[in-house]
């Protein structure tokens, strides 16, 4: 249960005041003297032989003189009456004289005067004029010091949080404040946290989304340039005459080439933008899409004879498989036959890992493969294997779309050697339905 803040400080202030207080009384009961009283004197056999009230202690309490009227035993008012009070006063000895403690003039019946003094204990020292305000001090400091460590640890806390805020404030993302009970101060500190750390996460993925698109800006204009060169080329060409059927050709190559290119960089760009809407989810066959893929490129299919689902954007998955197996045709074969012939395969399987069914989609090439210092940056984007020119096609775009597509399914993709030689492209997908499901419907 959380412990309110407003309840630890009016505990805080109720405690204080307890204890002022009862400092206060307990000091006020010690020095302050008792309130106007009477005495009322009987002899043995219970008769009033006298009585008087108690003589006051400054002058303008003369005023409050009085005798001891309303008794039931007698009217002893008679005997000190007013008229008298002034010639007592006179015979009597000072007020004070013989100590602190009331005392009384008494007026007998015989007519004889008795001074009587009820004396309290002496003063110590410290219980004086400046005893008292001594005593003050150190009441007022004792509440000091006992509501200081508990103020101190709310404000402590909430001084931690300003800072936390104010090093947020002027640009440390990583800024976090120290949680520590469990109460609106601490509350307040763990949803601080959590939203500097979305904040931090947003301008992360916001920096890195920056310096991919400035990379993919870079790398795009130069890889842009050879095109549009050879096509500035083949127009010249064309103007001082020669084989027009085979530089129309030629241009036409280019300018497909240069369509794919573009193509390519826009799709990069709208995957790397998370929110983009590239298309609609569908539960579709991975056997026939790949089938259809194969016999493009020529490729061998090795796959079960059922149905592999998964879920996903079909133009993606396809321009996935399709960018493995041109990338195995280009890169992974010799000079001599097609893809068939080279070695090019296109495996499915289906397996389950750490209780996840997915679909594992392997494209194994006979070419020399990648060394394995290169394997990670092969999907980055516009990357070239040392020594491969860009005269052999290809932008270096194809894999890093591949890794992208595949992240975005949820999936993953790796490089890897195969013992026999060549290079191996390995993406796993999750299925699209469970095992034992009913059959989906395929689009």
């Amino acid at each position: 249960m959380h412990r309110k803040l407003y309840f630890r400080i009016w505990l805080a202030v109720v405690l204080a005041l307890a204890v002022l207080t009862l400092a206060v009384g307990a000091v006020w009961r010690l020095t302050m003297e008792p309130p106007l009283r009477h005495v009322v004197l009987r002899n043995a056999t219970g008769d009033v032989v006298g009585a008087a009230a108690m003589r006051p202690r400054v002058e303008s309490a003369q005023s409050q003189w009085h005798s001891a009227e309303g008794e039931s035993d007698g009217d002893p008012g008679a005997r000190n009456g007013p008229g008298t009070e002034e010639s007592l006063e006179h015979q009597a000895p000072p007020v004070g004289q013989f100590g602190r403690g009331p005392e009384f003039l008494v007026q007998m019946d015989d007519g004889q005067l008795l001074h009587v003094h009820m004396p309290r204990p002496a003063l110590r020292p410290w219980m004086g004029s400046i005893g008292y305000v001594s005593a003050l001090c150190l009441v007022a400091l004792a509440v000091a010091l006992g509501t200081y460590p508990v103020v101190r640890r709310l404000t402590r806390r909430l001084e931690n949080l300003q800072a936390s805020v104010e090093a947020w404030g002027d640009g440390n993302l990583g800024a976090r404040a120290v949680v520590d009970g469990d109460d609106e101060a601490a509350f307040l500190a763990r949803r601080f946290n959590h939203a500097a750390q979305r904040v931090e996460a947003l301008m992360q993925a916001r920096d890195a989304l920056l310096a991919s698109q400035k990379s993919l800006l870079a790398n795009a204009s130069h890889e842009l340039r050879s095109p549009l060169a050879r096509l500035r080329m083949g127009l010249e060409l064309l103007e001082g005459g020669g084989d027009r059927d085979a530089l129309r050709e030629e241009l036409e190559r280019n300018i497909s080439e240069l369509d794919q290119l573009i193509g390519e960089i826009l799709l990069a760009s709208r995957l790397d933008a998370k929110e983009a809407d590239l298309g609609a989810n569908e539960v579709l066959d991975l056997v026939a899409l790949c089938a259809q893929e194969c016999a493009h490129t020529g490729a061998r299919l090795d796959c079960p004879d059922s149905a592999l689902p998964v879920q996903g954007v079909p133009k993606l998955l396809r321009r996935a498989v399709r960018n493995l197996l041109e990338n195995a045709v280009r890169h992974g074969r010799s000079p001599q036959g097609d893809a068939a012939d080279a070695g090019v395969v296109l495996e499915l399987r289906h397996a389950v890992e750490a209780g996840v069914a997915v679909v594992r989609l392997a494209v194994v090439d006979a070419g020399p493969g990648v060394p394995p210092e290169h394997q990670q940056r092969v999907f980055e984007p516009f990357y070239r294997l040392p020594g491969v020119s860009e005269t052999s096609g290809g932008a270096g775009l194809g894999l890093a779309l591949v890794k992208s597509i595949a992240e975005r399914h949820g999936g993953a993709v790796q490089c890897s050697n195969n013992p026999q030689g060549g290079a191996r492209f390995e993406i796993t997908l999750p299925a699209g339905i469970e095992t034992g499901a009913s059959s989906p419907t395929y689009r």
